[in-house]
């Protein structure tokens, strides 16, 4: 039986009005810690995701563990994507298990949820699988979350790869939700935070403005 393309993007692929994003634990006594990925690269991802979900206004939730007594405040390059936004300090180490976090979600009410923080093994792995077991469609940005070790970081993106969570990148999650370029609502803020977070790739669009004048779409 003959198949007949059509130009319909399939329903895998994330829109910014069909998940939640969830930030955990960008904090500086995590990142102490943190070797699987090095700390100013790690930050850029991180303020990269914050303000890809900011700029298509997805709903988010900002949540940290034990800010004030033992792990201090999140990273700036997180917090300031969502001016004003309260963040929800927990003393669980699995956010899924925060009455509060818990409350968000429903209100929100995306099945789909996208997640990315500090540590991979812990406060990813937990409300990964915990989301889950109950119904929920995950997606881990692997780029901007970080572990103890890279052996750490690695079998828990596996752990949570077999248990059915999709793992991406930063810069594929900002680009994902602008996918044409004819959206020129969102055009000129896309390619600001490639250029201001993309590395190379944000290089070569500030390189193909400046000299040819050139856009994207």
């Amino acid at each position: 039986m003959a198949i007949t393309a059509t130009p319909v993007p399939s329903i895998q692929l994330l829109t910014p009005k069909d998940h939640a994003l969830i930030l955990i634990d960008f904090q500086p006594q995590m990142a102490f810690a943190t070797h699987s990925i090095d700390t100013v690269t790690l930050r850029n991802n991180a303020g990269l995701v914050a303000r890809a979900g900011a700029s298509f206004q997805v709903p988010a939730i900002l949540t940290t563990v034990a800010a004030r007594s033992f792990s201090g405040p999140m990273f700036t390059e997180v917090t300031d994507a969502f001016p004003g936004q309260a963040l929800l300090d927990r003393t669980s180490m699995n956010t899924w298990e925060d009455a509060a976090v818990i409350g968000r979600v429903n209100e929100i009410g995306k099945q789909r949820l996208v997640l990315a923080g500090l540590w991979t093994s812990v406060c990813i792995v937990g409300p990964a699988l915990s989301a889950l077991a109950q119904g929920y469609e995950v997606y881990v940005i692997t780029d901007a979350c970080g572990d103890v070790s890279a052996e750490a970081h690695e079998r828990a993106v596996q752990r949570m790869i077999q248990a059915g969570a999709r793992p991406m990148t930063s810069l594929q999650y900002l680009l994902e939700l602008q996918r044409d370029w004819a959206r020129t609502d969102t055009y000129e803020s896309t390619t600001g935070i490639a250029r201001a977070c993309g590395g190379s790739y944000g290089l070569g669009i500030t390189y193909a403005r400046a000299m040819f004048d050139a856009h994207g779409g």
